[in-house]
């Protein structure tokens, strides 16, 4: 894991962020949670949001990482104190039947009344299925984190994003 940039929160700083490269290891992946959870723990003024925000990075991540063609997963975290957002993305290259797959859970999220109805769909679904979740962890972003979805495809790279509103404890 290599920390490409990290900005601490300070008076002059409006959007606390880091940005890490990260080179796929499941063992690694709780000790980048920790690391997330004690950076949202610093700026947002809610222990449950904070505790919700890294439920929402450790989930975006864990797939960026399982699906990697070639070892690597970007993942950028900005909080923007002024505006009370918060903006998550994973990014790394995928193959052709991922993005395929990808883009058929985005499709069913567009699709979807709500996100509490999408993601206890998937549970369901999920339950009885042999191959795989079928996006219930970005239904799970969605429902229990409250956060909206992005996905950007170009060529291999992906990009996903989450975002939404926090309170923060202020600049």
């Amino acid at each position: 894991m290599i920390v490409r940039r990290a900005e601490p929160a300070t008076a002059s700083q409006q959007s606390p962020s880091f940005e890490l490269r990260f080179r796929p290891n499941v063992r690694l992946i709780a000790l980048v949670r920790s690391f997330v959870s004690d950076f949202y723990a610093g700026v947002v003024a809610d222990p449950d949001t904070a505790s919700r925000l890294a439920l929402a990075t450790h989930e975006l991540l864990e797939n960026a990482v399982k699906y990697s063609v070639d070892g690597e997963t970007d993942l950028h975290v900005e909080v923007d104190v002024k505006d009370g957002t918060v903006c998550v993305r994973a990014r790394n290259r995928a193959s052709s039947e991922r993005i395929a797959a990808l883009s058929a859970a985005f499709e069913e999220i567009d699709a979807a009344p709500d996100a509490t109805t999408h993601y206890e769909r998937l549970v369901r679904r999920t339950a009885t299925s042999t191959s795989g979740s079928g996006g219930l962890g970005l239904a799970r972003i969605w429902a229990e984190c409250d956060l909206a979805l992005r996905l950007r495809v170009a060529g291999d790279e992906i990009e996903i994003q989450a975002r939404g509103r926090v309170i923060t404890d202020g600049p």
